[in-house]
């Protein structure tokens, strides 16, 4: 029989502290939004166990680099051509982030630049569901890059 070995997180890594993130954006709300997203993702997606810095396993740290809202990305026409709505909008959240071995002393998984979308549509939706939508890509991105280790 064939298999693969390997993966995920090492064995000793049983707890996480999740710092908040370095915001460089003028979205103060997103610190907080992200921290809660990934901590979550932490406990419920890979079974870690929330503890402080100092007592933590793994640290995930990281920088909100950009944030870009209520873009537009589709059109449509009104009135034989005389004007536009949008159709869809578009907000985007650039991040850095590492997961940090506290145990060995070294950078298990990390990802510079990651850009995350979620889509929208006005005006029945609004902006904070392009955010929630980007968060959730965030976290699967995280979790994967946390389950990829070879």
């Amino acid at each position: 029989m064939y298999g693969f070995a390997g993966g995920g997180l090492p064995a000793h890594i049983r707890t996480v502290a999740v710092l908040p993130f370095d915001n460089q954006t003028g979205e103060v709300a997103l610190t907080q939004e992200v921290a809660v997203a990934v901590r979550l993702a932490m406990e419920s997606r890979l079974g870690l166990r929330v503890a402080s810095e100092e007592q933590a396993d793994a640290v995930v740290r990281g920088s909100i680099t950009r944030y870009e809202a209520d873009q537009p990305l589709s059109f449509r026409q009104q009135n034989q051509g005389t004007t536009v709505s949008v159709t869809r909008r578009l907000v985007t959240i650039s991040i850095s982030v590492e997961i940090y071995d506290q145990v060995e002393d070294r950078v298990l998984w990390q990802r510079g630049g990651m850009r995350v979308e979620g889509e929208y549509e006005p005006p029945g939706e609004d902006e904070k569901k392009g955010r929630d939508l980007a968060l959730e890509t965030l976290v699967a991105d995280l979790v994967d890059g946390a389950q990829s280790q070879w």
